[in-house]
């Protein structure tokens, strides 16, 4: 394997491991759905730092993605790399986390808005176009909602960051789970284009399965008092879905593609985080966020 792809697990291996033991105070503190929404930056967090390497040690790959008409593509690419990986830290150690969480939310509105507008009128029909396009507008509105929930109470732009972005990722929720119906053999959770291998079991039932929860889970966040157990279940199911199913995927793909399987495994785990982030700010027993702003 290159050092790019040992860079991107070590880096999410120490986060996660890191995350883990840093949250235990909280997660044995809390109770019911709130143990899963503790874990919510940690989840947040390791897909943050595996992108961050793939940042750093591919930057001369990647910086192909930013605009022509913006100087210093080299430049920018390792920027972002290094603020992936800073936002990833500062996530599990719950310093600066509104913060990191405000500028996290404008990195992935500034890709929707530099990279993926300017092509709307060539791939307005192109159905991943507009899969990775609300993927990267459903990564920023969770990073709202946790930002807008560490707000004081009292000021009313924070309730308005995190009913618009939980109102935001409710509807991708929406939007991914009736794709997975229409693309069964496609992999599930963040419906790309990859066709789901041959050798995974009961793979189009897995897929309906997860349209029927993404759909049922958007709806109970748009529905007050369903939206922590509908952002703790259908984010839970989605880590479930990155261990059994892509982590396999992942595995198998080591010799031949693994910075893809690497990506998707990210991918799933920054939905699924995600979504347990739009189950903040919901009452006023904030037990999952972060002691430290």
């Amino acid at each position: 394997m290159t050092l790019e792809v040992w860079a991107m697990i070590i880096a999410g291996a120490v986060i996660l491991i890191a995350g883990l033991i840093l949250v235990r105070t909280r997660f044995q503190s809390a109770s019911g759905i709130e143990k899963i929404l503790t874990l919510a930056l940690v989840f947040e967090a390791v897909p943050l730092a595996i992108f961050a390497m793939e940042h750093l040690f591919d930057a001369h790959d990647l910086m192909g993605a930013v605009p022509k008409w913006l100087p210093g593509a080299l430049f920018w690419t390792y920027f972002f790399g290094v603020a992936l990986l800073a936002a990833a830290i500062s996530f599990i150690i719950s310093r600066c986390v509104r913060l990191s969480a405000t500028l996290l939310a404008l990195f992935f509105l500034i890709i929707v808005a530099v990279v993926d507008l300017p092509n709307l009128p060539a791939q307005f029909h192109d159905r991943i176009f507009w899969t990775l396009t609300v993927r990267e507008l459903c990564f920023a509105a969770g990073a709202i909602v946790l930002a807008g929930s560490l707000t004081p109470r009292e000021a009313s732009t924070g309730r308005a960051y995190v009913f618009t972005g939980r109102t935001i990722v409710a509807l991708v929720m929406i939007f991914y789970g009736i794709e997975h119906f229409f693309f069964p053999h496609n992999v599930p959770g963040v419906p790309l284009e990859k066709i789901t291998p041959a050798w995974i079991p009961g793979s189009t039932a897995i897929t309906y399965f997860i349209g029927v929860v993404l759909i049922l889970a958007g709806i109970g966040l748009l529905i007050r008092r369903t939206v922590r157990i509908a952002a703790a279940s259908a984010g839970a199911i989605l880590v479930l879905l990155v261990i059994i199913f892509y982590g396999p995927i992942c595995i198998a793909e080591l010799p031949t593609n693994p910075v893809e399987g690497l990506n998707y495994v990210g991918d799933t785990l920054l939905f699924a985080a995600t979504v347990m982030l739009a189950g903040f700010g919901a009452n006023s027993t904030e037990t999952s966020q972060p002691v430290n702003a």
